[in-house]
């Protein structure tokens, strides 16, 4: 994801979250500064249908909504803050190779987990890409929890074992015909 391409995640948001949901252009653009690297866009036809953000961070943190990113100085953890498929692109599969191509860099650095917050009703897609439902002991980041709209938000954590190393581009290619 660039810089340029903030407007287009603006309008995905629009379509995928519920308006409680919707991060501010300010947020957006400060957590790319902070982690360029963890964020990625899938383009069809020259426009942004998809993207996944998110952080290096340490198992049983919770991102609040609209905070911004702090990544961990010792990650164990890459933190899944945000994956919006638009409704062009449903059912073309963008979200789990989203998904693979972010717990793949996760595992070429080592990462032991990766965590989100799972929200409205998203917990099934979640747990097809390996996740599971994961208890917050720490009122703190309970608190965090609940910031989210849409009904319970859940924790949810998959553990990464370690792969050969390979390299993926930070831009998904995707090319799909009629």
């Amino acid at each position: 994801m660039l810089p340029a391409d903030i407007a287009s995640v603006l309008h995905l948001q629009t379509h995928c979250y519920l308006p409680d949901n919707i991060e501010s252009e300010a947020v957006i653009r400060a957590r790319l500064t902070t982690a360029p690297d963890t964020a990625w866009i899938v383009e069809l036809g020259g426009a942004v249908c998809a993207y996944l953000v998110g952080y290096r961070s340490r198992l049983g943190l919770v991102g609040a909504l609209g905070d911004g990113f702090e990544p961990a100085e010792a990650p164990d953890c890459l933190y899944l803050h945000d994956l919006a498929v638009g409704p062009q692109a449903r059912g073309l599969g963008l979200g789990p190779r989203l998904v693979t191509h972010a717990l793949s860099q996760a595992r070429r650095e080592r990462l032991a987990w990766a965590a989100l917050v799972s929200v409205q009703g998203s917990q099934a897609f979640w747990r097809q890409q390996g996740f599971a439902a994961r208890q917050l002991d720490d009122p703190d980041q309970a608190l965090a929890l609940s910031t989210y709209a849409g009904g319970p938000a859940c924790y949810m954590t998959q553990a990464l074992p370690d792969l050969a190393e390979s390299h993926q581009p930070d831009k998904l290619a995707y090319s799909h015909s009629s």
